[in-house]
């Protein structure tokens, strides 16, 4: 089979590699269509451990199914999750399954980039869901993505009703918008450093849309009547978008740190503002089976639409090209790569 094997963002190679193996209790998935997430190309998250395949926003076929599998069959359509709790630890069982030791150990393999992938048992028991009839492949690969937006959204417990600005509109961003206006805000304002992406923002449910330098605090109460937000989400990694964000977070508001800084990266916050004015500051990683659930649902039903954020797509061949695009951030919203 063919896989993609990243070494750095701007060497991404194709070679060949033998079908997986599979066990009595696992699953072999081929792949239909496998999104370039922006962690793929960060380069200081990913490239210590280089070479590897990436890859795992994927949706996908079952091809073959272990004598034990009784779940699922060849040719069922599936989303499968990389990242896996095991649903006992007291990270589970107190609902922080993204902190559980297991959830950030298993992955399938070889990665989302390939035309196959072995699915594990804790997997397949775990992690596997059939897409409903009426997903594509395409939309199914939005849903890890979205599942993490979806809890990012629930740990900043925001309600309808509720506005939010949001820090950064890459894909992440981007889908904040559409489920913060799926959840019932009253305003949404969204900032961006590119032209293309704060039209984009605009045209996917934000109300106010504007360069980060034009986020003054004076110039965002006269934009939102006379109000700062109720909820500020940071999905930029840069040190001075965390820094600006409280500075936009109305009294007993909120701020969720989504997008990571890079290790050892430190900022300056005003911690007697954020005190005084009891702002609370919350942090999101990754997305848990409630939220993969929840994320079917919305895309199934099309109270969240995906498929006009695909911007480009790309047989496995030219996954180089997809993750230069997408290391850009300039024109492209989300890339997807096909077999």
């Amino acid at each position: 089979m063919r896989i993609a094997v990243y070494h750095n963002n701007n060497d991404i190679r194709i070679e060949d590699r033998p079908v997986p193996e599979i066990g009595p209790e696992e699953l072999l998935v081929k792949m239909e269509a496998s999104g370039i997430c922006g962690s793929d190309v960060m380069e200081w998250y990913r490239i210590q451990k280089a070479p590897l395949v990436l890859g795992h926003e994927i949706a996908g076929t079952v091809a073959k199914a272990g004598e034990k599998v009784t779940e699922f069959e060849e040719g069922d359509p599936v989303f499968v999750s990389h990242h896996v709790p095991c649903n006992a630890c007291r990270y589970c069982e107190a609902g922080q399954h993204s902190l559980c030791d297991t959830l950030r150990t298993t992955n399938f393999d070889p990665g989302g980039f390939a035309e196959y992938i072995r699915v594990p048992a804790i997997n397949v028991r775990t992690g596997t869901f059939r897409l409903p009839d009426s997903m594509t492949f395409e939309e199914g690969a939005f849903i890890e993505p979205l599942a993490c937006v979806l809890r990012g959204i629930r740990t900043a417990r925001f309600t309808g009703g509720s506005s939010a600005i949001v820090l950064g509109s890459g894909i992440s961003g981007l889908l904040f918008i559409k489920a913060l206006r799926a959840a019932g805000a009253s305003r949404i304002a969204a900032t961006d450093i590119v032209d293309f992406r704060i039209e984009a923002a605009k045209r996917f449910g934000a109300d106010i849309a504007i360069k980060p330098e034009e986020a003054e605090p004076e110039r965002i109460k006269d934009l939102n009547s006379g109000s700062l937000f109720d909820l500020a989400i940071v999905c930029a990694g840069s040190p001075s978008v965390v820094e600006q964000a409280p500075k936009l977070v109305e009294r007993g508001g909120t701020l969720l740190l989504f997008a990571p800084l890079e290790p050892g990266e430190t900022v300056t916050l005003p911690l007697f503002d954020i005190w005084r004015d009891q702002i609370t500051i919350v942090s999101s990683y990754a997305g848990c089976p409630v939220d993969i659930e929840e994320a079917i649902g919305m895309i199934s039903r099309k109270r969240i639409d995906v498929t006009d954020m695909i911007t480009h797509r790309f047989p496995l061949e030219e996954t180089a090209r997809g993750f230069q695009l997408v290391a850009e951030a300039r024109d492209s919203i989300k890339v997807i790569i096909l077999p």
